[in-house]
Order: C-alpha cells, then structure tokens, then sequence
C-alpha cells in the first residue's frame, strides 16, 4: 500500500517530516502521461523544468545558478541513426536485422558515416590496463578495423583478476567504444549478454533506436570512434562460425591475460546516415546558503530525465519512469524542503536536478566540465537515481561500498536508524559508474550512491533481490515504469530520511569526506585542492 500522511516514520532529530504523501505527489506529476516521458528537448523538459522551478521557489530555496536564475544551459546535440549494416563472413553475406542482431550509430556529428569492408578481429574483453597487467591488444594494430568485444571485464567469471564481480570502469561499454577510438578502430561492436551487461537486450534496442544526445562538440566529435554498435550474444556466435571460429572457445579464452586478438575471415560494412538538432536542454538548481562558510558546499542530485515516446509502439508508448527517476527526484525535492525549513546549515546546499542522464550521464558531465560552484569546495555529491518503492528495510545499500569516509558517514546514520549498511548485491553490472555521481567522482568529488535495501521487514527472504529482477525485467526503460497501487513509500521515507541526515552531518562536520587509498579518484582529488593552496 501507499502510506497516507497519518502513517509516516519518526524523522531523524530536529528534521521536518518527510512524508510518502509528499513523494507520491511529486512522482505523479512528474511520471503522468502529461509529461510525455521527460525526454530533454521537447515540451516534457519544459514542463519538467517548470515544475522544479515552481517547487524550489515554493519552498524558498535561493536561484543556484549565481546568475540569479535556477538553470544552468547544458547545450546538446540530438542524433538521430539510420543504419544499414553487411557482413561477408567466409565470402558469403550473413542475414542481420537491425535492431534485432545488431544496432549501430554514430555519434560524430556529421550527416553520414561510411565504412567498407572492414576486417573484423575479436579482440576479448578491449581492455588495456597495465595496472591489472592487461591488454587484450597486444602488439596487434586495430587501426581501420571493426573489433567485436566481450562486455563487463574479466573479474565476473575470475574471483582472482581485477576486483572480481565488482566491475570496474574497464567493464563498462563506453570504456569500450573509448578505447576504440583511442586505437582508431573504425568500429566497435560490444556482444550483448544479459547477465555481464546488467539488462536485456530489449534495453538496448529501446535506447539506441531513436534519437540519442550528447554534448554540442567543438571538434564534432571527429576523434570518437566512427562506428558504436552492439549485437546480440545469438548473432555473435552465428558470426564467429561463419568466420571459421568458436564464439565460445574464444570466450573461455579471453578470461586469461595472455589472449591475443583473433582475426575473423569476415568484414563489415556500414552506411549511417544522422538526422541532426542542437537542443538547448537545462540542469535546474536551487540552493541554501550557508551561514558560516558559504562558499563551501555539498551537492544533492538526481536526474530528472527520462525516455520520452514511442509513437510507433502499440498501445502505450510514453515511457513515464516514475521508478526512473521521478521517485529520485522526489525524495531530493522533500529532503531540500526538510532542510531549507530546520536552522541554517553551516555550509551551502545545492540541490541539482540534471538533464540527459539516460543519454549518457549529460548534464552531470556538463556541471562536472563547467561547475557553478568550484569543485575544490564541493565536498561531496550525495545522488539519487530511483527511491525503495515496496516497504521499509532492515539495512540500506551502499554502491561502491568503501570508496570514501561518506560511507562512514552513512554507516553512522543507518545505525541511528536502527539499520545496517551492505554492499550493493549485484556488482558486477557496474552501477557505480551508471548514474550521475560517477562525473562528479571523476572530478574528484567524493561521490555518495546508495541503493535499496534488500531485507524487507515483514517480508520473506529473497522478497528485495526477487523486486529488483522484476523491475528490471518488466519496467525498465519500458513504458511500464508508471505509479503502481501496490506500492509501499515507508522505505522511500526512511531512505530520504538517512539521506538528510549524512548531508547534514556532512555539512556541518569540521572534517571534509575523503577518498580511501587506492580508490582511483583519490589522485584527481588531491590535485585539485593541492592547485588551491598554492
């Protein structure tokens, strides 16, 4: 059930309530078909944009842009592909339907891309790392070629290599089309398999079947890799045959260091031709001042982007995502109304909803490049990406679990709440590096990103882990991601509640959060406020 307002949770000590009543609100605005799917660019981002707009003036919150206004610009590009793609495997064409084995774009903004009779080469999982003694290229020269590769890295099926399940960036497949470009490959095909990728292929298909964004390129994008695509493991192995290989020998043998890259007696080639639109799209901010060091300040983000509609799907095609991300989006808004009505914090709050996350973590990416506020006085970024929608937890989840002291932090506060904190359950589908703190972490911004809880308090055990398969199974990045009657707001109430508090005593603490050693953003950090003091 939903929670009405007479059933709420005791908040922390001296915070307003945070209610379910309030957070239903806000998700049935932002999620009904009135929005249109909050796709950026269109009349859902300027209905998304008022709405926020209208709320932080509502609850007092100061304009966050220092211009005096609550927006900040994020200019992008939107691209829309259509692909045309042939494969000789063995001198004989192999059959490939779009969007069905395979989808590839471009995302250099220029009106057409060609490729012709590209040798295609396995080359693994296209990882070069040298601190895991890794490089999946060898001496073999990639330049003009078309590189099929393995998604996720090698610790999902080796314990012993990399951080095992836990995936690392290397895992994750814009790492894969980035190390493509760098070696100038003139195309990278990443082989989708549910499991290491984290989601079904019909995810894929809906997210890169219509127009997709990035940020309005100075260079065009001229140095990214020509060709980005995927094709389905089903495919991937009918291709390896009819190119005289085993799909899965080669597999099994791109979880050891020592694999080279095999050719293929196969080519591809791709005619992509780009419809194009600059769009003016817009992170909106509010903010609460400080009252002794104002210039010092933590971050709350969540995205309030979404995927827009589908006009060409039967039935409904709007996708509402309430779960994704109006319900993140809803616990920020109530957790900024808990502080702007308690007493003045000590430092700045900024409370930042950003744009154009599904198309790439965007908007995150545009505040990263170019802050409103300095990111040397940034303490931390506490993000929201979904809220617990079935019911209160005994324990609270913390992605990328022992990165930073704002897992500390969070630890103290949980217990407070009379809950434990456990690492995220599924690591190896790479989380942290999904959502809008991962361009806030690269900054060096100790970046904070809790999940749901799996232990659901009157609820049978597995109730949590069987919720979250559903939901990716059946709603996400689907037009069924809507308000649902059976949902359960007390864990979205506590969750927010736990979120107040470690922005609050993170706020008012003497000692800024830190990042652990041997965590990779600590080196960015540490240069960063070494530039500010000398």
């Amino acid at each position: 059930m939903i929670l009405t307002a007479c059933q709420q949770l005791a908040g922390p000590t001296d915070a307003p309530a945070i209610t379910a009543e309030a957070i239903l609100g806000h998700i049935e605005t932002l999620a009904s078909d009135e929005f249109e799917g909050r796709l950026p660019g269109t009349t859902g981002e300027a209905k998304t944009v008022a709405y926020l707009k209208e709320q932080y003036q509502s609850m007092g919150l100061e304009p966050g842009n220092p211009d005096g206004t609550y927006v900040q610009a994020v200019p992008l590009v939107g691209i829309t592909t259509a692909s045309e793609a042939t494969i000789r495997a063995s001198g004989k064409p192999l059959p490939l339907t779009n969007l069905d084995d395979y989808v590839a774009v471009t995302n250099r903004v220029v009106e057409s891309v060609a490729v012709e009779d590209s040798q295609i080469v396995f080359v693994g999982y296209g990882i070069e790392a040298p601190e895991h003694h890794r490089n999946d290229y060898k001496d073999v020269d990639v330049a003009g070629k078309t590189i099929v590769m393995l998604v996720n890295d090698p610790g999902l099926e080796n314990p012993d290599v990399f951080r095992g399940r836990t995936m690392t960036y290397y895992g994750r497949w814009t790492y894969k089309y980035e190390i493509a470009s760098a070696k100038g490959a003139a195309a990278a095909i990443v082989v989708h398999e549910t499991e290491p990728a984290g989601y079904p292929w019909e995810v894929v298909r809906q997210g890169w079947s219509g127009e997709r964004f990035d940020i309005k390129p100075a260079d065009q994008n001229r140095t990214r890799v020509p060709v980005e695509g995927w094709i389905t493991r089903a495919k991937a192995e009918e291709l390896f045959a009819a190119g005289g290989q085993d799909f899965n020998a080669l597999r099994a043998q791109a979880q050891s260091n020592d694999f080279r890259p095999v050719a293929l007696d196969a080519t591809a080639s791709f005619k992509l031709t780009n419809a194009l639109r600059e769009v003016d799209s817009q992170n909106v901010v509010g903010k609460i001042a400080g009252a002794q060091e104002a210039d010092e300040s933590v971050v709350y983000s969540a995205h309030w982007d979404h995927m827009g509609t589908d006009p060409s799907m039967d039935g409904d095609g709007i996708f509402n995502g309430a779960a994704d991300n109006a319900s993140g989006v809803a616990s920020m808004l109530e957790i900024a109304r808990a502080f702007k009505a308690g007493p003045a914090p000590r430092r700045s709050i900024l409370f930042l909803a950003v744009t154009a996350e599904e198309q790439g973590l965007l908007g995150a990416k545009w505040y990263g490049q170019n802050p409103l506020y300095p990111l040397s006085k940034t303490l931390a970024n506490i993000n929201m990406d979904g809220a617990n929608l079935w019911g209160r937890t005994s324990d609270v989840v913390v992605v990328g679990l022992g990165n930073s002291t704002l897992d500390d932090v969070a630890v103290a506060a949980a217990a407070e709440q009379n809950r434990t904190v456990k690492p995220d359950a599924a690591p190896e589908k790479g989380y942290y590096y999904r959502s809008d703190h991962f361009e806030f972490a690269k900054q060096g911004v100790p970046a904070f990103y809790s999940g749901t809880g799996v232990d659901y308090i009157d609820k049978p055990e597995g109730y949590g882990v069987e919720k979250r398969k559903e939901y990716v199974a059946e709603d996400y990045h689907k037009p069924s991601d809507e308000v649902k009657p059976d949902w359960d707001l007390a864990g979205a109430v506590e969750d927010a509640e736990w979120l107040y508090e470690i922005g609050r005593r993170v706020v008012e603490a003497d000692e800024w959060p830190q990042w652990k050693d041997g965590v990779e953003f600590k080196a960015v950090r540490e240069q960063t406020l070494a530039s500010q003091t000398n």
